[in-house]
């Protein structure tokens, strides 16, 4: 049985990133950190669009809103350091019509509270700055910026195992048992802990529950669909364009993202998976599905907003009703332009109430802190959100 003072469990970017602060501002403590499969970031990070978020849309003072802020710069400065290629390349987030203004203004105060360059701006400059767009008004946000979070992984790991830190793939947690310290077994050997760290994503609600502390709520998993667009049509988007978002949902619709190693990609839509990993529409897991639609919170969720839910599952099965919705913000696009690409999950909590939980949600016990939910924008804030962990470590 092996021991360290810190177990983190998680190999995406959140994990990583609470390790290589671990080992920077604790040089002393060891740490070790369990991802289930045979290579990092193989989930949630490794299947984002790659935006380095502002915070624009998020509450004034939520966890979101706070570690988004100085993760990007974190993360910008980060790169810098290691020569990792990124953008600040500017999105634009646009109203179609008169019925969108009052919520595109609302997100341009919430911006401006955040501290976040950004202004409103008309039709003639939304054409200079993306002239193939739609809308008749638009927020401009010159400091957002694309970047490749896996290779940024890939960084993070380099320099855990440098300063010492073990990093272990493979090793998938079937069991966690707590006294005066933490027992966790995994696939690759047992670990004992001072301290656990729970960043499994996905999974973070059952290991949460493995940790004996029942989660606030549970993670339902929504499948993003994306298309790349054909190199002909790449010109119709010159950086990021965004709609204005569904004020109900933590979702911010379909979108243009231009590709840090070049490209255009649009989407994500927004499905209920049919497995905690069903990034195929026909991957199935049945007990993981039940456990999904038998959630009284999901079950509210639905009966609320079943049409939306519909919808996006049309879109989902139709290229032709997809490419619609894009045509939304850029006419010009054709379902022909369309390539599919791998789609990603977003592991969304919801509470037993039927609500989409819209902030990061970090609990704790003795000696495990769980993150329960660190959907979009957790790869841009995870160096803040490592720091604000680390900070909490009766180290």
């Amino acid at each position: 049985m092996k021991r360290t003072d810190v177990l983190i469990i998680g190999g995406g970017i959140v994990g990583l990133a609470t390790a290589y602060n671990l080992t920077r501002r604790h040089p002393g403590k060891t740490v070790a950190l369990l991802e289930k499969e045979n290579a990092l970031a193989q989930h949630q990070t490794g299947h984002n669009s790659g935006v380095l978020h502002s915070g624009i849309y998020y509450k004034p003072g939520s966890l979101k809103a706070i570690n988004c802020r100085e993760g990007k710069q974190a993360m910008e400065r980060f790169c810098k350091e290691e020569g990792i290629a990124y953008d600040i390349c500017g999105k634009v987030i646009v109203a179609l019509d008169d019925t969108e203004l009052p919520a595109l203004q609302r997100i341009h105060e919430r911006g401006l509270a955040n501290g976040i360059e950004c202004s409103v701006i008309g039709r003639d400059r939304l054409q200079e700055l993306e002239p193939h767009a739609a809308g008749i008004r638009a927020i401009h946000v010159p400091e957002t910026g694309i970047v490749d979070y896996k290779q940024v992984c890939s960084r993070l790991a380099e320099r855990v195992r440098e300063a010492g830190g073990l990093i272990v793939t493979g090793a998938r947690v079937i069991g966690m048992h707590q006294s005066a310290i933490v027992t966790v077994e995994s696939t690759a050997g047992d670990f004992q802990a001072s301290h656990v760290v729970n960043c499994g994503g996905l999974h973070s609600d059952r290991l949460a529950e493995m940790s004996g502390r029942k989660p606030d709520a549970r993670i339902i998993p929504f499948r993003g669909e994306y298309f790349e667009v054909a190199p002909g049509a790449q010109h119709l988007c010159r950086n990021l364009i965004y709609p204005v978002p569904n004020p109900n949902f933590p979702f911010l619709g379909v979108h243009f993202t231009r590709m840090i190693h070049g490209g255009v990609e649009c989407g994500p839509n927004a499905v209920l998976a049919f497995a905690r990993e069903g990034y195929r529409k026909t991957d199935l897991n049945i007990a993981e599905l039940f456990e999904s639609l038998s959630y009284p919170g999901f079950i509210k969720l639905a009966s609320k907003f079943w049409r939306v839910g519909i919808g996006e599952m049309w879109r989902s099965w139709n290229k032709a009703a997809f490419a619609r919705a894009l045509q939304r913000l850029v006419p010009e696009i054709r379902a022909a332009h369309l390539t599919p690409v791998p789609a990603g999950i977003r592991a969304q909590a919801i509470a037993h109430d039927g609500s989409m939980v819209d902030d990061f949600l970090i609990q704790e016990n003795a000696h495990v802190i769980n993150v329960c939910n660190a959907p979009s924008p957790a790869a841009t804030a995870s160096l803040n959100i490592g720091k604000l962990i680390v900070e909490r470590l009766a180290l």
